[in-house]
């Protein structure tokens, strides 16, 4: 990583490895909220010059530190360390000064500030549009504020202070202090920078130690309320840690309960994809975070026919936004719903928190939204002969509205790209599982009717998909269908996820993970996203031959959830390989498709980190080991554990599964033939079948 960023809530902060965002900059830096940058320049000077960097850590996801120092060529050196965290909407940074020079020294430290207030989509030239104007800056006692009125016509303004007596702020935005340090002297100055925009009320401000208190007592908190691990495998136990604290900072609550965001910086948002599927990874650690996303996704569902925004009703959004550019109606995001899997995902997640939990009330609460989401299902499967399909509308929205939603990502074994309407195959997958996972559901609240209907439309869709995906010669599924009913005959990651939903026959089930682990697609740190000897392989892809984690933990369930445990440790391993070469053992977004022979896995140009559904993946790594797969209906936990290879002990506490939790420690026995299973607590209320 070349940058720093910390988040708490909606606000997060991204600079440059020293701290700074710079005049000028041009790599995004800035102090975000709302999809708008509240500060373009947070630049620290000593003497009018830049002190050099020392250090520079992000280790805990929600603090950044930097040390940096001007100095005399052995005679000592003024050192600054900048500490910053994000609390309740208030950016905190402390800056203390030492004197390491052996007399007094009398320097002049300053900080430049400023505020742009442009939308995200401009900063990253995702988009052009009208915008509003800067109203300047107003300097006040140990303050200073910066406004803006947007094309929206609503004002917002950042808000700067800071603790200590002697500051000037001048009108280019500069705050100076003129400081006399005694040998050895230490003195602190911390920076409150508040963005604020009109309708939202002001964010209290504590002192740095109080803000910071509280905030790391929300992560002790969540670290309490999740399921925890101990293992011999130090690489496992700090993925699965580093995945627990950065699922923290990602959690945000836009008005209907926590949610996750995608990722950072550019991702910072919740998502209907994304956010489902990471709601779907944590449902071993910690469930209830499903039901926050439910709730926010069920808030936006579609109610009308809108081309504008691919919009439908019934339809899961993709993504929302809420910058000037989707305030003033000039950029679809206000939300954008060009996907096709976030509604029958959706419909799987709310299934797969009652196979969990057991709790019926929130599907009962969130009944209409399942209805509407399955009619616009069967609407779509009717439109496109019998498989959900996609075409994009909106002008400005996805051609691919799929997870690989690049414009290069379904491609004819010709070269050709696919035309749309396309029906991808994990899509169909998830469709079924959708309606399966339902059928204990409706039953439960009293629609036998609906349930059997549901069974019935599933088995239906089961044996069309059989009989127009399998691709024989390759023993795999395509990845799409085209337009006319072609095949999309690359061999892909994505029918992978067919295992996941249980919608293969049994033998073809076996083939496709045999197939899933082949050198032309597994790499040796994980499963690519494209063959190597498919059409449109390229390591450096972004979707045509990269290694994904989310990919590879949805292609993970399955493998568990079937009981190929081979296959399954193979790509445990090989992540957790991957993982102890990038900064904090963060997987991130993706990486590249090159051959674990190199040595170490090549960086993607441009990726998240962290990203959501990638920092989810450790904990589908415990569930796939723990052959854990709960069954409310019928009060059952299947349990069938297996161990890695290198891995020989693994205990894991407090799962919360049905009214209690379940613990479990896994040994490998002395001849590593089998494994020693010993139930630690059981108060769920479920019976244990291996």
């Amino acid at each position: 990583m070349d940058y720093r960023v910390i988040k708490e809530g909606d606000v997060f902060f991204l600079t440059g490895l020293n701290g700074d965002i710079v005049q000028g900059d041009d790599q995004g830096h800035g102090l975000y909220t709302k999809d708008t940058r509240f500060l373009s320049r947070m630049e620290l000077f000593i003497d009018g010059g830049k002190p050099s960097l020392l250090s520079s850590t992000g280790d805990k996801s929600y603090v950044a530190s930097f040390r940096l120092m001007k100095d005399a060529k052995d005679e000592g050196a003024i050192e600054v360390l900048r500490e910053r965290f994000i609390h309740d909407g208030v950016l905190y940074e402390r800056c203390t000064l030492t004197n390491y020079f052996v007399t007094d020294s009398n320097i002049e430290f300053g900080v430049s500030f400023d505020a742009d207030f442009q939308d995200m989509f401009l900063v990253r030239k995702y988009r052009t549009g009208e915008v509003g104007k800067m109203e300047g800056i107003r300097a006040g006692d140990q303050e200073m504020t910066l406004a803006y009125v947007g094309a929206d016509k609503l004002r917002r303004q950042t808000r700067i202070a800071w603790d200590a007596d002697g500051g000037k702020a001048d009108d280019t935005g500069t705050v100076s202090f003129s400081l006399s340090l005694k040998a050895k002297e230490q003195k602190a100055i911390t920076f409150f920078v508040t963005p604020m925009a009109e309708r939202q009320p002001a964010a209290e401000t504590l002192t740095y130690e109080e803000g910071l208190k509280k905030l790391e007592a929300s992560y002790e908190a969540w670290y309490g309320n999740s399921s925890q691990v101990q293992s011999d495998s130090a690489l496992f136990s700090g993925l699965y840690q580093r995945g627990l604290q950065d699922l923290r900072m990602l959690t945000t609550d836009v008005g209907f309960g926590d949610t996750t965001v995608a990722g950072l910086p550019w991702f910072a948002v919740p998502f209907g994809r994304d956010s489902l599927i990471t709601a779907l990874f944590m449902l071993p650690a910690n469930p209830q975070l499903a039901k926050g996303t439910l709730r926010t996704l069920a808030a936006y569902q579609g109610e009308k026919t809108d081309p504008w925004r691919d919009e439908q009703p019934g339809k899961i959004m993709h993504e929302i936004r809420y910058g000037e550019l989707v305030t003033t109606n000039q950029s679809p995001f206000s939300p954008y719903y060009g996907t096709i899997d976030s509604t029958p995902l959706f419909l799987a997640l709310i299934g797969e928190y009652y196979r969990w939990t057991g709790d019926l009330s929130l599907a009962e609460e969130l009944k209409p939204n399942v209805l509407r989401a399955l009619d616009y299902i069967d609407a779509a499967l009717e439109a496109g002969s019998g498989f959900m399909a996609y075409k994009q509308e909106a002008e400005k929205g996805f051609p691919n509205q799929g997870w690989k939603d690049s414009a290069n990502s379904i491609i004819h074994e010709n070269g050709e790209y696919a035309e749309s309407p396309i029906a991808l195959s994990e899509v169909q997958g998830y469709v079924y599982q959708a309606k399966r996972s339902l059928v204990p559901v409706f039953a439960e609240l009293g629609e036998p009717e609906l349930a059997r209907k549901l069974e019935t439309e599933a088995e239906e869709l089961r044996v069309r998909f059989e009989a127009a995906f399998w691709m024989e010669d390759e023993q795999c599924y395509a990845i799409a269908l085209d337009k006319d009913q072609r095949q999309v005959r690359s061999v892909t990651s994505n029918p992978g996820h067919l295992l996941m939903s249980g919608l293969p026959e049994e033998s073809r089930s076996k083939a496709q993970a045999e197939r899933m682990l082949r050198s032309d697609m597994f790499n040796g740190y994980g499963i690519r996203t494209m063959s190597t000897g498919s059409t449109g392989y390229y390591p450096v892809s972004y979707h045509n031959g990269s290694v994904w984690p989310h990919d590879n933990a949805m292609i993970l369930l399955g493998l568990g959830k079937q009981g190929f445990k081979a296959e399954a440790g193979k790509v445990i391993s090989g992540l957790l390989q991957a993982s102890a070469h990038f900064e904090y053992q963060r997987l991130p977004e993706l990486f590249c498709g090159h051959d674990a022979n190199l040595g170490h896995p090549v960086p993607y140009p441009t990726t998240c980190s962290p990203q959501a559904w990638a920092a989810g993946t450790s904990i589908v790594f415990l569930q796939a080991m723990l052959g854990l797969y709960p069954n409310a209906a019928k009060k059952e936990i299947a349990l069938s554990p297996f161990l890695p290879e290198g891995m020989n002990e693994l205990k894991a506490e407090r799962i919360a599964i049905g009214s209690g939790h379940l613990s479990v420690s896994v040994v490998r026995k002395a001849d590593g033939s089998a494994f020693h299973v010993e139930v630690l607590e059981n108060t769920t209320g479920f019976d244990l079948v291996s």
